[in-house]
């Protein structure tokens, strides 16, 4: 029985920016949800205070028998989410009234002058470090390579059964396992070239500095307000796609996938026997 193929998938300089990017992100998403916490409350437009309408908030409130509940309220319309949401425990059990529980934040405890410094130290970071990633994978035309899918891969049709395929878990093996499949491409793409861009932007228009230099950000989003929200959105959908991104590797096999961003060596799974 022939031995499974082992290939160089990524290279040192790859799997370096890799570990750093995750590392920025997961402190960044941590660290802006203390920042939430502190005003948990988005708003759209150009004003955002406590007495204006908020377009979501996360807070608690009480019950006619005087009992603490978290909810989400995304207009006027609103979701129970105690336990997690609005209403937590803290590290000795007892109840509190906080957006984001405390093993989601940076630090744990409500400190929103330290929260800022670790967002705005490894946010720098990630600048850097995705400045280097960008213009290393233009250089060895990594994106036109590996990332941009063919013509045949934006075909709805292969779209739509890449997607069933993810549903029903069945992953690429052999050859197809060389390269990623059109949703990969796709998520990655819109990452790199929507996604973050946006976060980046939306987190200059929130700094008073750089919009007193460039008064015509705010204008970009609608007003300070407007860009927050957007930041925020594209945050949780960072955190979204980490989420996915992790359980597609346990699912494809930790191990392999693991030791591929660590030496850069690759198994390729075999296919299924008919």
């Amino acid at each position: 029985m022939p031995s499974n193929e082992v290939i160089y998938r990524h290279t040192l300089g790859t799997r370096v920016l890799h570990w750093v990017n995750a590392l920025c992100v997961v402190l960044l998403i941590m660290s802006g949800l203390q920042i939430f916490n502190a005003h948990p409350r988005l708003y759209w437009g150009q004003y955002g205070a406590n007495s204006d309408q908020a377009a979501l908030a996360i807070e608690a409130t009480y019950s006619p028998a005087g009992r603490p509940l978290g909810i989400v309220r995304i207009g006027h319309h609103q979701l129970p989410t105690t336990g997690v949401l609005g209403i937590s425990r803290d590290a000795q059990g007892d109840l509190l009234e906080r957006a984001f529980p405390i093993w989601l934040t940076i630090p744990s405890y409500q400190d929103l002058a330290t929260g800022r410094r670790w967002h705005f130290f490894f946010a720098w970071l990630l600048v850097i470090n995705s400045a280097i990633y960008y213009a290393m994978s233009f250089l060895r035309r990594h994106i036109q390579y590996d990332l941009w899918p063919s013509r045949a891969q934006w075909a709805p049709i292969n779209i739509a059964r890449d997607f069933l395929d993810h549903l029903r878990l069945r992953l690429p093996s052999g050859d197809a396992a060389r390269e990623y499949n059109p949703l990969q491409k796709l998520a990655y793409l819109t990452v790199l070239f929507i996604v973050a861009p946006m976060i980046l932007v939306t987190g200059l228009t929130m700094s008073p500095g750089l919009d007193a230099a460039f008064p015509w950000l705010p204008s970009l989003f609608g007003g300070r307000p407007s860009a927050r929200t957007v930041h925020f959105i594209c945050a949780i959908s960072v955190g979204l796609f980490i989420v996915v991104h992790v359980t597609m590797v346990i699912l494809a096999g930790p191990i392999n996938e693991l030791r591929s961003m660590i030496t850069g060596r690759y198994v390729l799974p075999s296919r299924d026997a008919p």
